[in-house]
């Protein structure tokens, strides 16, 4: 929301219970307000209700059998009392209910081994706001300096916001919910993988600068993914004789946030542009993924240690391979398409993209499509990537 006005969200909500996840500040509990204004609410960011659940969770079966049957009933925070889906498996089960359950963290769901429903409830995803959503509101240069954050994106300030948005993030999901023995270790982890935004992975320069052990750097990264502000893609095994790169690549989900952690809030230098307009592709991606199987899987390409040939994103759908190149500038030179040149022996590649700046369609003599940002993402949002799809 800017100036009022409620963006609206692409995600449409499958029939049956599902859980939501995606990190704090994305607009999940505004969607589902939006989505869902009659369903039954248990929202555990509510501090009273949160402990009267913690010290009576019979409790929330009680007020579950006051829901009529076949109602829908969200449970806001659900990885703050992982118990609770005990009986929410009871209740769909019995009852017939619709439970929408959402959440910025995963990790807890995961390390109390809890009960995730056995198949009954489907995994959905909310990322940050995307063009397609944005509509006339779009500004890349904003997008690139501050992330799309709808609660960046909506306030007066917002590199107050992402400033503040990164303190929260250590205060409310690290520090409160004990996922690290060591916050200051973690505090000087978190710039140094900021620095690592679009970058192959390297635990062992990761833990020499952050100043703490390689299996410890690890784990950290295991936290980002959980809590679900980074992901990571990995390496495509070609199982030809060069041998590919193993390590997968890190990505942050939104621009402003490796701007947040390294606390560079100003506009956006030239050393970033290139690692940010990737990472942000890279976001939108996964977006349409999850939002409209744009595609099955993803990886990158690049032969072993000391070649200069790379491909950003390899995607996949059935046996028909993509190829993307990321280019954060206006023009395009012959030297920086060794990597679609290279990767174009490879079966299945029905197209080889890059994606420009500049504000021309081209195409070279051997088949590379070079295109400008908005085609590109039109294609995207219209799920045209594939051939014949």
């Amino acid at each position: 929301m800017v100036s009022g006005r409620l963006f609206p969200r692409i995600l449409t909500p499958p029939r049956g219970s599902f859980f939501l996840f995606g990190p704090r500040g994305t607009g999940k509990s505004t969607w589902l307000r939006s989505v869902f204004p009659k369903a039954h609410t248990f929202d555990l960011l509510d501090e009273a209700l949160y402990q009267s659940l913690l010290a009576d969770i019979g409790r929330f079966a009680g007020e579950l059998r006051a829901v009529p049957r076949g109602a829908v009933v969200v449970v806001d925070e659900v990885q703050r009392i992982p118990p609770l889906l005990n009986e929410v498996h009871r209740h769909i089960e019995g009852r017939g209910l619709r439970f929408v359950l959402c959440g910025s963290n995963a990790r807890r769901l995961k390390t109390a081994g809890t009960n995730l429903l056995a198949g009954r409830a489907v995994r959905r995803a909310m990322h940050t706001l995307l063009p397609e959503e944005l509509g006339r509101d779009f500004d890349l240069e904003s997008v690139l300096r501050w992330g799309s954050l709808p609660v960046v994106w909506s306030a007066p300030d917002r590199g107050e916001a992402l400033a503040a948005y990164a303190q929260l993030y250590l205060k409310e999901e690290v520090q409160a919910e004990a996922l690290v023995r060591n916050l200051p270790g973690f505090v000087r982890f978190l710039p140094v993988a900021a620095l690592f935004h679009g970058q192959v992975v390297n635990l062992a320069g990761i833990a020499r600068d952050a100043g703490v052990a390689r299996t410890t750097v690890a784990g950290y990264l295991g936290i980002l993914e959980d809590t679900l502000l980074a992901f990571t893609l990995p390496a495509f095994e070609a199982r030809l004789r060069v041998r590919e790169r193993k390590h997968p690549k890190l990505y942050w989900a939104d621009p402003g946030l490796p701007r947040a952690m390294k606390r560079q809030l100003g506009p956006v230098t030239a050393e970033e542009r290139g690692h940010l307009f990737e990472g942000w592709i890279a976001s939108v991606l996964r977006a349409y993924r999850d939002y409209r199987n744009l595609f099955d899987d993803w990886f990158y390409w690049a032969p072993g240690k000391g070649s200069a040939v790379e491909v950003d994103f390899l995607l996949r759908k059935g046996k028909d391979l993509v190829a993307i190149e990321v280019k954060s500038s206006r023009n395009v030179p012959d030297v920086e398409l060794k990597g679609l040149r290279a990767i174009g022996e490879f079966p299945g590649v029905r197209r080889r993209i890059v994606v420009h700046l500049g504000d021309r369609r081209m195409a070279t003599a051997d088949g590379i499509e070079i295109l400008p940002l908005m085609t590109f993402l039109g294609e995207v949002e219209r799920g045209r990537l594939f051939p014949g799809r």
